[in-house]
């Protein structure tokens, strides 16, 4: 069951404007993932579907930083079928994201009041995924469907739609300004951020330090 409601998950994806994406298989690593994070200044976290048994490791992130950090708040991504997002809503999902548009997945979603933010390609998935109750819209591959300039023309006649681009968001100053400046409301940020090189070598520091430097130019553009 999640710990957070719904409207404090999506406020808390907006007003941070960032949130970090990865998977491993491993749970003290995925915890040490979890704390470079936080410790960074991130606050909701999407730990992806991508392994068998994931959910199992989910499972443990959750009860694990229910007591060492509660004001986490950990999501799961990859989902693209009502039964898995039933699981990981089960298992303690306080958002659930995913790569494709389901409307079986956004029913579930709302039945329990779960933020849902599917992957969409083109100003009619995105309508299609408001019309199911999709609050904010992830677009993906961000840099394949058009990056910051798709964002633009889909919110000339649609403003009030809330996009969050994932896939070709990069830790660069560049990068961030231009997807903040398109209108992006929050961007998710996985391998770029999370590298494999830090991973490899246990250096979560390095992960807090990017974190920090993200959500400084975020910060920054927005100030602007």
């Amino acid at each position: 069951m999640a710990r957070f409601k719904r409207l404090q998950v999506l406020n808390t994806m907006i007003e941070t404007g960032m949130i970090p994406v990865f998977y491993h298989p491993n749970i003290e690593t995925a915890k040490n993932i979890v704390r470079a994070c936080t410790e960074g200044g991130a606050k909701a976290i999407e730990f992806t579907n991508r392994g068998d048994q994931a959910h199992l490791v989910f499972t443990e992130l959750v009860k694990h930083f229910a007591v060492e950090m509660p004001h986490v708040i950990l999501g799961v991504g990859s989902i693209v079928d009502a039964a898995t997002a039933g699981l990981y809503i089960s298992c303690g999902a306080n958002f659930v994201v995913g790569p494709v548009l389901n409307s079986d997945v956004a029913k579930i979603c709302n039945r329990r009041k779960i933020s849902y933010s599917p992957g969409c390609g083109s100003a009619s998935e995105i309508s299609a995924a408001e019309e199911l109750g999709v609050e904010i819209c992830k677009i993906f591959p961000g840099s394949q469907v058009g990056g910051p300039d798709f964002v633009k023309s889909v919110l000339g006649p649609c403003p009030w739609a809330s996009i969050m681009p994932t896939g070709g968001v990069d830790a660069t100053r560049e990068s961030i300004e231009a997807w903040f400046k398109s209108g992006v409301v929050c961007v998710g940020m996985g391998s770029n951020l999370i590298t494999k090189e830090s991973v490899d070598k246990a250096d979560f520091k390095v992960i807090s330090q990017k974190v920090v430097q993200v959500l400084e130019w975020i910060r920054q553009v927005r100030v602007k």
